[in-house]
């Protein structure tokens, strides 16, 4: 098995992530290997143009990013430890997208990330972006279902 020194963790912040960030840091700890936790802010639909009351875009988009900011470091607090070899970054794209851009630019060995498992009508309509990870990435993917 390939020695991991690049563990990305991929997280929306849901139960699903924080079951999957266990197997995560677990890998980081068990190898010594950097760990980069990624949250990616879904592009928006561009309202510029259509009236939007008492807020513009662009404060729209900083609001949600210094949201996106303070729930990484509620995150990072909770389930850190004294683990201190991480980096975190909350960036905007499309997830998919950019999960797997970010991860050939940290050069991962490996990419974790939870999945909510969704079937039938749900999956059709939502889409995975784990699936999509898995289909696309050049580097691989652990997955982990959240047990419900």
């Amino acid at each position: 098995m390939n020695k991991f020194r690049n563990v990305l963790f991929a997280t929306d912040f849901s139960e699903c992530s924080e079951a999957a960030f266990s197997y995560a840091i677990s890998l980081a700890k068990t190898y010594q290997a950097h760990l980069v936790i990624l949250h990616v802010i879904n592009e928006p639909v561009d309202l510029r143009g259509f009236y939007v009351p008492h807020i513009s875009f662009d404060q729209l988009e900083e609001e949600v990013r210094a949201g996106a900011e303070k729930m990484m470091e509620k995150f990072c607090s909770t389930h850190l430890g004294d683990f201190s070899d991480y980096q975190t970054f909350v960036e905007p794209g499309i997830p998919y997208d950019t999960v797997i851009k970010k991860a050939g630019a940290i050069n991962a060995d490996l990419i974790v990330l939870g999945t909510h498992g969704r079937t039938g009508l749900d999956h059709v309509l939502f889409g995975s972006t784990a699936e999509k990870i898995v289909r696309k990435s050049p580097i691989p993917v652990m997955t982990i279902r959240n047990q419900d």
